[in-house]
Protein backbone atom coordinates (compact mmCIF):
# COMPACT_ATOMS: atom_id res chain seq x y z
CA UNK A 1 0.00 0.00 0.00
CA UNK A 2 0.75 3.54 -0.82
CA UNK A 3 0.17 6.66 0.94
CA UNK A 4 0.80 10.32 -0.54
CA UNK A 5 0.73 12.06 2.66
CA UNK A 6 0.87 15.59 1.37
CA UNK A 7 -1.18 16.87 -1.64
CA UNK A 8 -3.54 19.76 -3.31
CA UNK A 9 -6.77 19.67 -5.06
CA UNK A 10 -7.44 22.13 -8.07
CA UNK A 11 -3.61 22.62 -7.57
CA UNK A 12 -1.78 22.80 -10.58
CA UNK A 13 -4.89 22.07 -12.76
CA UNK A 14 -5.97 18.40 -11.10
CA UNK A 15 -9.45 17.79 -10.22
CA UNK A 16 -9.92 15.02 -7.96
CA UNK A 17 -10.66 12.95 -11.38
CA UNK A 18 -7.28 13.89 -12.44
CA UNK A 19 -5.43 13.27 -9.34
CA UNK A 20 -7.20 9.68 -9.22
CA UNK A 21 -6.38 9.04 -12.67
CA UNK A 22 -2.24 9.85 -11.80
CA UNK A 23 -2.65 8.31 -8.36
CA UNK A 24 -3.16 4.72 -10.50
CA UNK A 25 -0.83 5.61 -12.54
CA UNK A 26 1.83 5.59 -9.49
CA UNK A 27 0.14 2.96 -7.26
CA UNK A 28 -1.21 5.21 -4.94
CA UNK A 29 -3.81 3.97 -2.73
CA UNK A 30 -4.37 7.06 -0.82
CA UNK A 31 -4.06 10.72 -0.39
CA UNK A 32 -4.26 13.53 1.97
CA UNK A 33 -5.73 16.35 0.60
CA UNK A 34 -4.39 19.77 2.49
CA UNK A 35 -5.89 22.72 1.88
CA UNK A 36 -4.10 26.21 2.00
CA UNK A 37 -5.87 29.18 3.41
CA UNK A 38 -3.78 32.25 4.22
CA UNK A 39 -4.47 36.08 3.28
CA UNK A 40 -3.77 37.18 -0.07
CA UNK A 41 -1.32 39.61 1.01
CA UNK A 42 0.67 36.65 2.43
CA UNK A 43 1.19 35.02 -1.14
CA UNK A 44 3.16 35.38 -3.57
CA UNK A 45 1.85 37.20 -6.74
CA UNK A 46 3.63 34.62 -8.59
CA UNK A 47 0.96 31.86 -7.36
CA UNK A 48 -1.67 33.94 -8.82
CA UNK A 49 -1.20 32.45 -12.16
CA UNK A 50 -3.34 29.97 -13.99
CA UNK A 51 -0.28 27.47 -13.56
CA UNK A 52 -0.86 27.01 -10.19
CA UNK A 53 -4.61 28.12 -9.45
CA UNK A 54 -6.24 27.91 -12.39
CA UNK A 55 -9.27 30.34 -11.78
CA UNK A 56 -8.59 30.63 -7.97
CA UNK A 57 -6.38 32.07 -5.39
CA UNK A 58 -5.98 29.60 -2.67
CA UNK A 59 -6.42 26.19 -1.97
CA UNK A 60 -9.76 26.02 0.37
CA UNK A 61 -11.24 23.80 2.36
CA UNK A 62 -14.48 23.50 0.70
CA UNK A 63 -12.99 21.94 -2.45
CA UNK A 64 -11.15 19.64 0.25
CA UNK A 65 -14.07 18.23 1.76
CA UNK A 66 -16.20 18.07 -1.87
CA UNK A 67 -13.42 15.51 -3.30
CA UNK A 68 -13.08 13.60 0.34
CA UNK A 69 -16.91 12.93 -0.02
CA UNK A 70 -17.03 12.17 -3.90
CA UNK A 71 -14.15 9.68 -3.35
CA UNK A 72 -13.81 8.94 0.62
CA UNK A 73 -11.96 5.18 -0.17
CA UNK A 74 -9.11 7.51 -2.13
CA UNK A 75 -8.48 10.56 -0.04
CA UNK A 76 -8.41 11.97 3.11
CA UNK A 77 -9.80 15.45 4.10
CA UNK A 78 -7.14 18.06 5.71
CA UNK A 79 -7.65 21.61 6.73
CA UNK A 80 -6.14 24.17 8.49
CA UNK A 81 -7.82 27.36 9.85
CA UNK A 82 -5.82 30.81 9.94
CA UNK A 83 -5.01 30.16 14.14
CA UNK A 84 -5.38 34.02 14.00
CA UNK A 85 -8.98 34.62 12.64
CA UNK A 86 -11.43 34.67 15.69
CA UNK A 87 -13.63 30.98 15.62
CA UNK A 88 -10.17 29.44 14.30
CA UNK A 89 -10.84 26.00 16.90
CA UNK A 90 -14.44 26.06 16.15
CA UNK A 91 -14.09 25.71 12.44
CA UNK A 92 -11.69 23.01 12.86
CA UNK A 93 -13.60 21.06 15.49
CA UNK A 94 -16.91 21.48 12.69
CA UNK A 95 -14.78 20.47 9.94
CA UNK A 96 -13.82 17.05 12.21
CA UNK A 97 -17.05 16.57 12.95
CA UNK A 98 -19.23 17.48 10.34
CA UNK A 99 -16.45 16.66 7.14
CA UNK A 100 -14.69 14.10 9.08
CA UNK A 101 -10.82 16.16 8.46
CA UNK A 102 -8.15 14.00 9.72
CA UNK A 103 -5.38 16.16 9.18
CA UNK A 104 -4.92 19.32 10.16
CA UNK A 105 -2.51 21.50 7.34
CA UNK A 106 -1.24 23.01 5.53
CA UNK A 107 -0.57 25.46 8.01
CA UNK A 108 1.72 27.84 5.73
CA UNK A 109 1.43 31.48 7.12
CA UNK A 110 3.28 34.80 8.35
CA UNK A 111 3.60 34.29 11.79
CA UNK A 112 5.85 32.37 13.78
CA UNK A 113 4.14 29.49 14.69
CA UNK A 114 4.37 29.63 18.59
CA UNK A 115 2.24 32.47 18.13
CA UNK A 116 -0.28 31.95 21.17
CA UNK A 117 -3.27 31.12 18.98
CA UNK A 118 -1.85 28.90 16.97
CA UNK A 119 -0.54 27.10 20.09
CA UNK A 120 -4.07 27.01 20.99
CA UNK A 121 -4.98 25.15 17.95
CA UNK A 122 -2.25 22.87 18.35
CA UNK A 123 -3.41 21.66 21.63
CA UNK A 124 -6.69 21.23 20.24
CA UNK A 125 -5.30 19.22 17.61
CA UNK A 126 -3.30 16.92 20.20
CA UNK A 127 -7.16 16.21 22.23
CA UNK A 128 -8.24 15.49 18.97
CA UNK A 129 -5.34 13.16 18.03
CA UNK A 130 -4.81 14.67 14.17
CA UNK A 131 -1.14 15.29 12.98
CA UNK A 132 -0.24 19.63 12.06
CA UNK A 133 1.33 19.45 8.86
CA UNK A 134 3.38 23.13 8.86
CA UNK A 135 5.53 24.66 6.00
CA UNK A 136 8.73 26.47 6.81
CA UNK A 137 10.20 29.17 4.48
CA UNK A 138 12.87 31.72 5.40
CA UNK A 139 13.12 35.20 4.70
CA UNK A 140 14.66 34.67 1.24
CA UNK A 141 15.13 37.53 -1.28
CA UNK A 142 13.14 37.01 -4.11
CA UNK A 143 13.58 40.10 -6.06
CA UNK A 144 11.63 43.35 -7.30
CA UNK A 145 9.30 40.98 -9.15
CA UNK A 146 7.53 40.10 -5.95
CA UNK A 147 6.03 43.82 -4.95
CA UNK A 148 4.63 44.34 -2.15
CA UNK A 149 6.77 42.07 0.05
CA UNK A 150 10.87 41.63 -0.85
CA UNK A 151 10.43 38.16 0.63
CA UNK A 152 7.96 35.25 1.86
CA UNK A 153 9.10 33.58 4.61
CA UNK A 154 6.11 31.44 6.80
CA UNK A 155 6.64 30.24 10.50
CA UNK A 156 9.37 32.45 10.89
CA UNK A 157 12.12 29.15 11.50
CA UNK A 158 13.17 26.36 13.36
CA UNK A 159 13.62 28.10 16.44
CA UNK A 160 9.89 29.30 17.10
CA UNK A 161 8.96 25.77 15.49
CA UNK A 162 10.82 24.00 18.42
CA UNK A 163 9.18 26.19 20.51
CA UNK A 164 5.54 24.63 19.35
CA UNK A 165 7.14 21.00 19.70
CA UNK A 166 8.62 21.91 23.31
CA UNK A 167 4.91 23.96 23.86
CA UNK A 168 2.52 20.49 22.73
CA UNK A 169 4.27 17.61 23.77
CA UNK A 170 0.87 15.75 22.94
CA UNK A 171 0.48 17.32 19.33
CA UNK A 172 2.37 15.71 16.42
CA UNK A 173 3.49 17.62 13.82
CA UNK A 174 4.88 16.99 10.30
CA UNK A 175 7.63 19.18 9.01
CA UNK A 176 7.88 20.08 5.55
CA UNK A 177 9.30 22.84 3.04
CA UNK A 178 12.62 24.06 1.99
CA UNK A 179 12.79 26.39 6.12
CA UNK A 180 12.69 23.01 7.46
CA UNK A 181 14.38 20.51 4.96
CA UNK A 182 17.43 22.84 4.61
CA UNK A 183 18.42 21.89 8.73
CA UNK A 184 19.72 18.33 7.86
CA UNK A 185 22.78 19.94 7.46
CA UNK A 186 25.01 22.39 10.05
CA UNK A 187 25.91 24.53 7.32
CA UNK A 188 23.02 27.39 7.58
CA UNK A 189 22.64 27.49 3.75
CA UNK A 190 18.94 27.31 4.06
CA UNK A 191 18.80 31.04 5.64
CA UNK A 192 19.76 32.21 1.99
CA UNK A 193 18.68 29.46 -0.76
CA UNK A 194 15.72 27.44 -1.09
CA UNK A 195 17.68 24.55 -1.98
CA UNK A 196 21.38 24.31 -0.33
CA UNK A 197 24.14 22.80 -2.79
CA UNK A 198 27.13 20.57 -1.32
CA UNK A 199 28.33 18.21 1.24
CA UNK A 200 26.03 17.87 4.13
CA UNK A 201 27.59 19.40 7.25
CA UNK A 202 26.97 16.98 10.43
CA UNK A 203 25.08 18.50 13.60
CA UNK A 204 22.02 19.48 11.30
CA UNK A 205 18.94 21.19 13.65
CA UNK A 206 17.04 17.94 12.13
CA UNK A 207 18.64 15.23 13.30
CA UNK A 208 18.69 17.29 17.03
CA UNK A 209 15.20 17.66 16.64
CA UNK A 210 13.53 14.08 15.74
CA UNK A 211 15.86 12.45 18.49
CA UNK A 212 14.88 15.66 20.95
CA UNK A 213 10.92 15.45 20.73
CA UNK A 214 8.84 11.87 19.92
CA UNK A 215 5.91 14.62 18.39
CA UNK A 216 8.38 15.40 15.24
CA UNK A 217 7.65 13.49 12.51
CA UNK A 218 8.59 14.70 8.62
CA UNK A 219 7.09 14.33 5.34
CA UNK A 220 9.01 13.66 2.15
CA UNK A 221 7.00 16.17 -0.16
CA UNK A 222 8.42 18.74 -2.54
CA UNK A 223 11.85 19.66 -3.78
CA UNK A 224 13.24 20.22 -0.26
CA UNK A 225 12.72 17.54 1.05
CA UNK A 226 14.35 15.24 -2.19
CA UNK A 227 16.96 17.83 -2.57
CA UNK A 228 18.04 16.99 0.85
CA UNK A 229 17.97 13.58 0.96
CA UNK A 230 19.94 13.67 -2.29
CA UNK A 231 23.02 16.27 -1.43
CA UNK A 232 25.30 12.94 -0.49
CA UNK A 233 23.31 9.83 -1.12
CA UNK A 234 24.89 8.16 1.81
CA UNK A 235 24.11 10.78 4.78
CA UNK A 236 20.11 10.36 2.87
CA UNK A 237 19.78 6.74 2.95
CA UNK A 238 21.47 6.90 6.36
CA UNK A 239 18.77 9.93 7.81
CA UNK A 240 15.79 7.16 5.88
CA UNK A 241 17.26 4.01 8.15
CA UNK A 242 17.43 6.12 11.58
CA UNK A 243 14.31 8.08 11.09
CA UNK A 244 12.45 5.07 9.28
CA UNK A 245 9.77 5.46 11.93
CA UNK A 246 8.94 9.36 11.79
CA UNK A 247 8.85 9.97 7.61
CA UNK A 248 5.82 9.71 5.22
CA UNK A 249 5.80 9.40 1.35
CA UNK A 250 4.18 12.81 0.48
CA UNK A 251 4.64 14.34 -3.12
CA UNK A 252 3.19 17.52 -3.18
CA UNK A 253 3.41 17.55 -6.94
CA UNK A 254 1.80 14.68 -8.90
CA UNK A 255 5.29 13.21 -10.54
CA UNK A 256 7.26 10.01 -9.53
CA UNK A 257 10.46 11.52 -8.79
CA UNK A 258 10.28 10.56 -5.10
CA UNK A 259 9.70 6.76 -5.46
CA UNK A 260 12.75 7.21 -7.89
CA UNK A 261 14.82 9.08 -5.38
CA UNK A 262 13.57 6.30 -2.53
CA UNK A 263 13.84 3.03 -4.56
CA UNK A 264 17.76 4.20 -5.32
CA UNK A 265 18.63 3.83 -1.83
CA UNK A 266 17.70 -0.08 -1.84
CA UNK A 267 15.93 0.37 1.59
CA UNK A 268 14.94 -2.92 3.37
CA UNK A 269 10.87 -3.95 2.76
CA UNK A 270 10.24 -3.52 6.10
CA UNK A 271 11.48 0.24 5.99
CA UNK A 272 9.97 1.12 2.68
CA UNK A 273 6.69 -0.43 3.99
CA UNK A 274 6.91 1.90 6.99
CA UNK A 275 7.88 5.15 4.98
CA UNK A 276 5.22 4.50 1.92
CA UNK A 277 2.14 3.89 4.61
CA UNK A 278 2.69 2.73 7.73
CA UNK A 279 3.77 5.53 9.39
CA UNK A 280 0.71 7.43 7.75
CA UNK A 281 -1.78 4.88 8.66
CA UNK A 282 -0.73 4.89 12.40
CA UNK A 283 -1.19 8.31 12.55
CA UNK A 284 -4.81 8.37 11.30
CA UNK A 285 -5.47 5.29 13.51
CA UNK A 286 -4.68 6.93 16.60
CA UNK A 287 -8.01 8.83 16.51
CA UNK A 288 -9.67 5.81 15.67
CA UNK A 289 -8.13 4.19 18.85
CA UNK A 290 -9.58 7.67 20.65
CA UNK A 291 -12.85 7.24 19.47
CA UNK A 292 -12.90 3.05 20.49
CA UNK A 293 -11.60 4.24 24.13
CA UNK A 294 -14.50 6.87 24.49
CA UNK A 295 -17.06 4.39 23.07
CA UNK A 296 -15.87 1.94 25.23
CA UNK A 297 -15.42 4.54 28.63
Amino acid sequence: MIVDAHNHVNWLGYTPERIIENMDQNRIDRTWLLSWEAPENEIDPAMYTPKFYPGKRDLPCSDVFAAAARFPDRFVAGYCPDPRIPGAVDRLELAVEQYGVQVCGELKLRMMFDNLDALRLYNVCGKLKIPVVVHIDYEIPLGTGNYPRSNYWYGGGIEPFERALRNCPETVFIGHGPGFWGHISKDQKCLKTYYPEGPVIPGGELYRLLREYPNLYADLSADSARNGLSREPRVGKEFLLEFQDRLLFARDCFTGSLMELLESFSLPPEVMERILSGNARALLARRSDEHERKDQG
